[in-house]
């Protein structure tokens, strides 16, 4: 994607008004963190039930149709907020590989956990096995992998 891009976000009145208020953007990225615990907790509640840890009572379909709910609240409230915090310093984001490591892992992990892990756990005969770790494990790593570079790009420049 062109620099041109980017610095176009930049100019938007949205960016422009985040990036010109003393307030703000911490108030939105307080949000932003807000969904990352509802997204983090759905996600790991049902990743640890597919691995054989917490609610071994419940069946796994049972958890993973309990946390649904909560995991597109999180992701929701993560894009509402997200792409307002992206336009205010978009060409920081540009020149930050954390930003492009986030920004690459982050399809995949929703394609991954939309398209596999929900239809795989949503079956009402899965018990824990080699394929319900499996997919919790790469779940795990993909969203892992999310969260660890969109927190890296406050630290990196």
């Amino acid at each position: 994607m062109p620099l041109s891009f980017f610095q176009w976000c930049e100019t938007t009145w949205i960016g422009q008004g985040i990036s010109d208020s003393v307030w703000l953007f911490g108030a939105i990225e307080g949000i932003h963190l807000l969904g990352l615990c509802l997204l983090g907790g759905s996600l790991l509640i049902l990743d640890l039930r597919l691995l054989g840890f917490g609610l071994t009572a419940q069946p796994i379909a049972e958890v993973a149709r309990g946390a649904k709910r909560w995991m597109v609240a999180g992701i929701t409230t993560m894009a509402a907020t997200g792409i307002p915090l992206f336009l205010s310093e978009a060409v920081k984001c540009y020149y930050n590989p954390s930003f492009w490591v986030k920004i690459s892992t982050l399809p995949i992990a929703l394609l991954f956990t939309f398209a596999v892990r929900q239809r795989i756990a949503a079956n009402p005969a899965l018990v824990t096995s080699f394929k319900s770790r499996s997919v919790a494990v790469v779940s795990l790593a993909l969203w892992f992998t999310v969260a660890a570079a969109g927190r890296w790009i406050g630290f990196s420049s």
